[in-house]
């Protein structure tokens, strides 16, 4: 069985994490929604939130029925690889500077555990979204429909 993950915080998932996920799930058999735990960062949701919402954002997407998991991971992603006998990492690229340092990532990645990373370029329409843009926004009352899943939009207008 091929299988990927697709590492992220998702704090919140948005439209381009989506599109990105949905597409490596056309290329792999399972791909695995690795929610990071980064203990030192501040977030908007938990972990447990994070993956729930994903979830439901992934469940009205017929490609991705029974081939899409979530997972929380911390620590390396190589060492939750190994774990979960992954041999691909899917990325999705916005720009030329996400480049630079997804690069550094996969050569050390490789190194260590011998772990391929693919990069996907994003949608053009989804280019200039991050999570914590979306985050921003909405904060300041602005319009973030169509740039998440329904269902995080219903949450971030609960939270903030």
């Amino acid at each position: 069985m091929r299988r990927a993950v697709c590492p992220g915080s998702f704090d919140p998932i948005t439209n381009g994490h989506l599109d990105i996920i949905m597409r490596a799930s056309t290329q792999f058999d399972e791909v695995v929604v690795a929610v990071l735990i980064n203990k030192g960062k501040s977030t908007l949701f938990t972990v447990e939130e994070r993956m729930d919402l994903i979830r439901q954002a992934v469940r009205d997407h017929p490609q991705a029925a029974g081939k899409v998991v979530v997972e929380s991971s911390h620590g390396l992603l190589v060492d939750f690889c190994r774990a979960h006998g992954i041999q691909s990492i899917v990325k999705g690229l916005r720009a030329v500077s996400d480049f630079d340092y997804e690069l550094q990532m996969a050569q050390m990645n490789h190194r260590l555990a011998g772990v391929e990373t693919l990069f996907m370029s994003t949608n053009p329409q989804y280019a200039f979204l991050s999570s914590s843009l979306v985050k921003e926004v909405a904060r300041y009352g602005g319009d973030v429909a169509g740039l998440v899943p329904d269902v995080v939009l219903k949450h971030l207008r609960e939270r903030l």
